[in-house]
């Protein structure tokens, strides 16, 4: 049994440890950027937070997307996965990498900050788990529509994905992160609840981005004619 574990990591381990990397400094950039914030009383404001999100998802997309595809985010991996462009094989040490970069982050601001801001974890505001979950599915469905129209669909102008994805996350946070922390991302909810031991409502943002981004992949492939118009 471990040996049928380990042989999938093996063959794609460059591509796991890009994915690992680049979500290692999504959360300790993005999160580290909600602590030092709450550190300097609110020097960064809640935009100049936003913008560290969006800014270090368009650099990782760019530093790792000729890699490992950027994908940052579990969400993202299954909705690759359920479109037929990402193998499967792949999906478990994608979503195991992105978590162990997460974690491996939040637990480096732990130990440089302490317990600060809850180390950026994600928990709906004042306890609305419907609130957000609804919220969370749409913020990730526009996010997955995104990528696919810029990042995978032949017809979209030539690197601008990096941008166009990182402006997503940037202006989706500036505008829900108050109420829900605008995740949008499994592994970067993960990271923060698993190290400072924040469970609430922790389920919300599996289910919500996995939903939103599933529903991103059907729509594209509508609007692309069963991914006909992509592939040709």
């Amino acid at each position: 049994m471990r040996k049928a574990l380990r042989k999938p990591f093996l063959h794609c381990w460059q591509e796991a440890l890009a994915e690992g990397i680049s979500a290692f400094a999504l959360v300790f950039a993005g999160t580290g950027a909600i602590i030092v914030n709450r550190v300097t009383d609110g020097a960064l404001t809640h935009l100049g937070v936003s913008f560290v999100f969006g800014a270090v998802v368009a650099a990782m997309i760019y530093a790792t997307g000729h890699i490992s595809d950027a994908h940052i985010n579990p969400a993202v991996t299954l909705g690759f996965w359920a479109s037929g462009f990402f193998p499967g094989s792949k999906v478990l040490p994608y979503i195991v990498a992105q978590c162990t970069g997460a974690i491996a982050a939040s637990t480096l601001l732990l130990l440089t900050f302490g317990f600060t801001a809850n180390l950026g974890a994600t928990l709906p505001l004042n306890g609305n788990w419907l609130q957000s979950l609804i919220l969370e599915t749409v913020l990730t469905f526009i996010l997955m529509f995104v990528i696919l129209g810029s990042g995978l669909d032949r017809r979209a102008p030539i690197g601008f994905a990096g941008l166009a994805i990182g402006l997503t996350v940037g202006l989706e946070a500036a505008c829900m992160g108050p109420i829900t922390g605008a995740s949008m991302n499994p592994a970067r909810s993960l990271g923060p609840a698993l190290v400072g031991g924040i469970w609430q409502h922790h389920w919300v943002y599996w289910v919500a981005p996995i939903a939103g981004a599933q529903l991103a992949v059907m729509a594209y492939r509508h609007l692309s004619r069963g991914f006909r118009d992509i592939r040709e």
